[in-house]
Formats: structure tokens, C-alpha cells, sequence
């Protein structure tokens, strides 16, 4: 049994508030791509580069009307077609990847059709989210008073969804990826409702096994180890670059190094729009945030964060204006994952965590990225352009 939440018919059914802060995103994109591709060395012209990002945002923008058109109960339903539809795929790039790109990149995460390229996983996101709301909600309405071991069932529910996803991702080499859905996992777990006996010793865990891996790294006898249980050299090199940018600047830890020297060559104001004194490998991609740093300094930079933060703060506000159990679970993943990339992205740009290849949210020149991230706003705003909410109230129906 559902029953429906009115909203009051004064509340508007589209959030421009969201569409505000994603259509600024958009273009400051559009922008430092084409600074980023006016200075690459490349015999791709810098329209090119423009237009094909021009391109995906139209897509993204019709998949969030698309989206925005199911409300709670069929997003409810489509869930699981969706989720294993992106499994299939997750599992197909295994087989079908891109050759040049792994070459390349080392990593098996691609399908390219000539010049246009895609990645699973990163539609997989917003599949996952979907599918863990769903998850969660079913628990609680059948487990609804929380104790230990039905905390711990949870867990194990979680745990056994996510765990193909990071098996697929461990066989693509995407180390980045996996981070980002571990950070979606941890989200989505934190409102779960679970005990905080529960929590406290397990951030405890993942602080140690932290600090672990990286006494490990920093010894030839830890990095014995660390390769026994999978680690890539390429990962080592990451690791190395991020902690000594400076002792390595010609070869693996070029790209990081002249990200660096972009965004402090920013200053406070920055050196203007289209000006570029520093050269960054193909920073119209994960490496865009020096181009915004050095274009605009530090307070172009400050104003960009602060966007974000207007941008999850709208997400937010819309989920407690629904009151919607499943929104609610489905807004935190996205939540968590725009949050994560932003963190992870400019973090690796300024040299304070090690290069994962993770996007800028809505910036960054790649349409994968770009439908994932926009897939994830308009499940957001379906919840305020729908004039109801399913609330489900009759746990008979989740066993």
C-alpha cells in the first residue's frame, strides 16, 4: 500500500535553483575547455572540443526532462532493470574495451566507436544509487526497529550489491572509480540508520587500514606485499608523485607538477581569462581545475567550491521538502557523489591527494561524466516536479 503526500500548490515543480547552479557550472566548463584546448598541443581544433561538449550537456539536458518524469513509485520499479542492464555493461567492457585507450591509460574502461568514447561505469553511478535507495528501504520498512544484527544484515545486503561493481572495476584497473563508489557506499550506509557502535569502530578500521597502506607504500618490503593482494605499479607511481611532486617532474610526475605551478602562478585574482603561461598536459579533462586556478586565481577558485556548495545545499533542501524515504537514500548517493569528485579532483589538482583520474563535476571535457552527473540532478529534481511523494507505509509489501 502507498499513500500520497500532497505538496502545497504553491511550491514550483521545477528547482531553478538546481538548474541555476548547474547551468553556471556548464558554462565556466565550456570556458576553461576552450582556454585548456586553445593552449594544448594537439591537432584537434579548440571548437572541436567545444562543440562535443556542447553536444553532451543537450543529451544530459534531455535525460534529465526524460527523467524527470518518473516520480518515486517508477523510479521505484526500474530500479533493478536499470541497475543490471549497467552490470551487463560493466561486465561487457571487459571483453569490448577500447585498445588504443589501454594503451594508453593502462585501464579497461572504455568503449570507442570511432572518435566517441564510453564509459560504463560512470553511468553504473547514478544505476547504483538507485538500487541501494531501494535496498535500504526495504530493510527499514521490514526491519524497522534498528538493532545490531539487523544493522549488520544491512551490511551484508549493501556489501553484496557493491561487490560485482568493485570486482569489474579491479579487472578495468580504475582504481579512482572504486573510490567513488566506496564513497557513495559510505554515504548512503551513514543514513541508513544504522548504530553508531556500529560506525565508530568501523571508521576506526578504515582510518587504520589507511595509515596501514601508506607505511606499506613508503617500504620496499610494504610494496611486496601491497602487490601480492593487487596493487599496480602505476599506482605506486601515483602514490610516489603525490607525496614528492617536486623529485620527479620530467617523467610520471610532469602532469601533476605543472597543475601545480598553474594554479599558484593564479595567484589572488589570477592572470585573466584565456591566458595561460603554464602548460598542463590534458587539463581540459581531469586536470581542468588548474586552468580555472590559473585563469582566475584563488578567488575564482574559492567562488567555484562555493557554487558546489549552493549546488548540494539546494539538493538537500529539495529532499526535505519531499519527506520521501527513497528520495531521501537516492539524494544522498548523489550527494556523495558529486561531492567526492569535487573533493578527489581538486584536491589531486593542487597536489594535496594523489592523481585518480576522477572528473570535475560538470566541468570537466567528457561526456560520460557529464551523463552520469546529470542523470544524478534529474533524479533529484523529479522529487520536487512531481506534486506528490510515494510513502511506503504497508511493510507487508517489501518481503
Amino acid at each position: 500500500m502507498q499513500r500520497k503526500v500532497e505538496k502545497s500548490e504553491g511550491n514550483s515543480r521545477i528547482d531553478y535553483g538546481i538548474i541555476f547552479c548547474v547551468l553556471l557550472l556548464a558554462l565556466i566548463g565550456l570556458a576553461s575547455i576552450y582556454v585548456a584546448a586553445n593552449y594544448d598541443k594537439t591537432s584537434t581544433s579548440v571548437m572541436h572540443y567545444v562543440v562535443m561538449q556542447l553536444a553532451w550537456y543537450v543529451i544530459g539536458s534531455i535525460a534529465i526532462v526524460i527523467i524527470m518524469q518518473f516520480d518515486s513509485e517508477q523510479l521505484w520499479k526500474v530500479a533493478p532493470v536499470i541497475f543490471g542492464l549497467s552490470m551487463f555493461l560493466m561486465y561487457a567492457i571487459l571483453i569490448f574495451y577500447s585498445r588504443s585507450y589501454y594503451a594508453s591509460t593502462g585501464a579497461k574502461s572504455w568503449f570507442a566507436i570511432g572518435s566517441i568514447t564510453f564509459q560504463p561505469s560512470e553511468v553504473m553511478k547514478p544505476a547504483y544509487i538507485l538500487m541501494m535507495g531501494r535496498v535500504i528501504t526495504i530493510h527499514n520498512n521490514t526491519h524497522p526497529t534498528h538493532t545490531i544484527e539487523s544493522d549488520f544484515k544491512l551490511i551484508g545486503k549493501m556489501i553484496l550489491w557493491v561487490l560485482p561493481i568493485i570486482i569489474s572495476l579491479k579487472f578495468q584497473n580504475d582504481f579512482g572509480t572504486t573510490l567513488v563508489f566506496v564513497a557513495i557506499f559510505a554515504g548512503m550506509l551513514l543514513v541508513s540508520g544504522i548504530s553508531w557502535k556500529i560506525i565508530i569502530p568501523s571508521v576506526i578500521s578504515v582510518v587504520a587500514v589507511g595509515v596501514t597502506a601508506l607505511s606499506l607504500v613508503a617500504t620496499t618490503y610494504g610494496r611486496t606485499i601491497l602487490e601480492h593482494v593487487g596493487f599496480q605499479a602505476y599506482q605506486f607511481s601515483r602514490v610516489d608523485t603525490w607525496l614528492h611532486p617536486s623529485q620527479d617532474t620530467s617523467n610520471n610526475g610532469y602532469q601533476l607538477w605543472q597543475s601545480i605551478k598553474a594554479v599558484g602562478s593564479g595567484g589572488i585574482m589570477g592572470t585573466g581569462f584565456n591566458t595561460s603561461k603554464v602548460y598542463v598536459p590534458v587539463r581540459e579533462s581531469d586536470m581542468i581545475f588548474s586552468v580555472i586556478g590559473e585563469n582566475f586565481g584563488f578567488i575564482g577558485g574559492a567562488l567555484l567550491i562555493l557554487l558546489y556548495l549552493l549546488l548540494i545545499y539546494q539538493m538537500i533542501r529539495v529532499t526535505f521538502d519531499t519527506k520521501n524515504e527513497f528520495y531521501a537514500y537516492i539524494a544522498t548517493g548523489v550527494v556523495m557523489m558529486i561531492l567526492f569528485h569535487v573533493f578527489e579532483n581538486i584536491g589531486m589538482s593542487i597536489g594535496l591527494l594523489p592523481l585518480t583520474g576522477i572528473p570535475l563535476p560538470f566541468i570537466s571535457a567528457g561526456g560520460s561524466s557529464l551523463i552520469g552527473n546529470l542523470i544524478g540532478v534529474g533524479m533529484i529534481m523529479s522529487m520536487r516536479y512531481h506534486d506528490h511523494s510515494y510513502m511506503f507505509s504497508n511493510k507487508d509489501q517489501f518481503r
